[in-house]
């Protein structure tokens, strides 16, 4: 039911559309548009807000395992940005990203998205070869309809958590979400 109201939303976003279809011309394996860009968008939707593109960047998660390295990101990124004129595009491959936050290696992308700070965070869309949106949700949809921000269970770092959510002022934007500080 969630995952059908989610893509309904996500059809009627026409730039959001034009960029799934640019990130599966790339062609990497297990490779989504992930956080901030459907979240906020699904949060305007529910606020009754027009589309404010309201996105610091444009994640764009995968994982390669057998070509990690930080070069073809920012080789993926300048190719995104040359394609679209968007400078907020950032790609990162989840197979080594497990270094910089000094856990085990992830296994696999939605691995990686369920170690992310906040549930509603951790989600992420991807087009398959027939328009179809595939949706990678490790903790579910009920927090982003439900408009809760919780702490993701494998995220261990409260403190981070809370100064993070508390910086990113989400609250002032989207005033009838709940950010819970357990």
């Amino acid at each position: 039911m969630r995952e059908k109201r989610l893509k309904q939303y996500l059809y009627e976003h026409e730039r959001l559309w034009k960029d799934l279809r640019k990130v599966r011309e790339l062609d990497l394996p297990q490779c989504y548009i992930a956080a901030g860009y459907i979240r906020n968008y699904i949060w305007d939707k529910l606020h009754g807000f027009e589309d404010r593109q309201r996105h610091n960047d444009i994640d764009v998660v995968y994982y390669d395992k057998d070509y990690a390295s930080e070069e073809r990101d920012i080789g993926l990124e300048k190719e995104l940005i040359e394609q679209t004129g968007d400078p907020k595009w950032s790609v990162k491959n989840q197979a080594r990203m497990h270094i910089r936050n000094g856990e085990k290696p992830y296994l696999s992308t939605i691995d990686a998205l369920s170690r992310w700070p906040e549930t509603v965070t951790a989600l992420g869309g991807r087009l398959d070869a027939n328009d179809e949106l595939d949706i990678c949700s490790p903790y579910g949809l009920e927090d982003l309809f439900n408009l809760v921000v919780r702490r993701s269970p494998l995220f261990k770092d409260k403190e981070l958590y809370l100064n993070r959510v508390h910086k990113k002022e989400w609250k002032k934007h989207w005033p009838l979400i709940t950010i819970l500080d357990e």
